[in-house]
């Protein structure tokens, strides 16, 4: 007969079964596996958390509405100055929301993500920051807050957003969820250096003046960018150009995409292993991003000066 085990050390026995039980879990992580399962930077909880409601509407440009009750959902302000180089520049003041352009294209924590700007009801270019530059003729501008995984957030079935009208003063939005604003009815005036009237004499004695050269057109730019999987060569950055200079993608892919540059509405069809060539003239000014559509990679920036 075999003898029983005292019951002391059977409740010895059941502290150290459950411990290691717990340590397991651990290491397993959520997967079954020690995975981190989301971005540096971004607690478990807030990964975790609630992260609002997905909701089957759509802005105009496909992406998702997220839903958040008022009391947590984030607020943004804009205020835009004229700039001396023309256009404008855009300062947003936002609550209950921090910038997280290291974790774009990830999860969907509340409180965190990007800014859209849209031009007269077009989307434009996006921000990582408070500060953003709009280029000339322009008559609205609306700011949109979106999350990391690029849907938007919302009250109530409305996009977190404002919406500024773009004149020769400084202006304010009001500090709102609201619907985008009706355009304005027409462009702000703007005075540009007249010609000289024809038929104006010239100063006596003077000969007659040759007609201005034309100016050297600048060396154009070439830019070479490889895409395989979710990874970009060389890593995205800014490419700075002057106004005017001509650039050249050359793009090639691992997968079938669009290509496309805001601001300047080109686009570009990628197809899976082909060099595909894009040659544009930098002739707005601002911060203008090149991404791909179905995969939401961002490929470079364009500031153009």
């Amino acid at each position: 007969m075999t003898p029983r085990r005292p019951a002391s050390s059977l409740a010895a026995v059941a502290p150290t079964a459950a411990a290691l039980a717990a340590t397991a879990l651990l290491l397993a992580g959520c997967g079954g596996r020690a995975t981190t399962h989301h971005k540096p930077g971004t607690s478990h909880q807030e990964a975790t958390g609630g992260n609002g409601t997905l909701l089957p509407a759509r802005d105009e440009s496909g992406h998702r509405l997220r839903e958040l009750p008022a009391a947590d959902a984030p607020t943004v302000r804009a205020e835009a100055r004229p700039d001396s180089e023309g256009g404008w520049n855009v300062h947003l003041t936002v609550e209950r929301f921090r910038f997280t352009p290291e974790s774009t294209g990830g999860a969907a924590p509340p409180g965190r993500g990007h800014a859209r700007l849209l031009v007269d009801g077009r989307e434009a270019a996006r921000l990582y920051g408070p500060w953003g530059h709009v280029p000339p003729g322009a008559h609205t501008l609306t700011v949109r807050l979106h999350a990391d995984d690029h849907t938007v957030w919302a009250v109530a079935g409305t996009p977190v957003q404002t919406t500024v009208r773009l004149g020769t003063t400084p202006s304010t939005s009001a500090p709102a969820t609201s619907a985008p604003a009706a355009s304005a009815a027409s462009a702000p005036a703007t005075s540009a250096a007249s010609a000289p009237a024809s038929g104006t004499a010239a100063p006596a004695g003077s000969a007659p003046s040759a007609p201005p050269s034309p100016r050297p057109t600048e060396p154009g730019r070439t830019v070479t960018l490889t895409i395989t999987g979710k990874a970009v060569q060389p890593p995205p950055s800014r490419i700075e150009l002057k106004k005017g200079e001509l650039l050249t993608l050359r793009i090639t892919g691992d997968r079938a995409d669009t290509l496309h540059i805001h601001g300047y509405d080109r686009e570009l069809s990628l197809s899976p292993g082909v060099t595909a060539t894009l040659t544009l003239t930098a002739d707005r000014t601002g911060l203008f991003e090149v991404e791909t559509h179905e995969s939401g990679l961002v490929l470079t920036q364009l500031l153009v000066r």
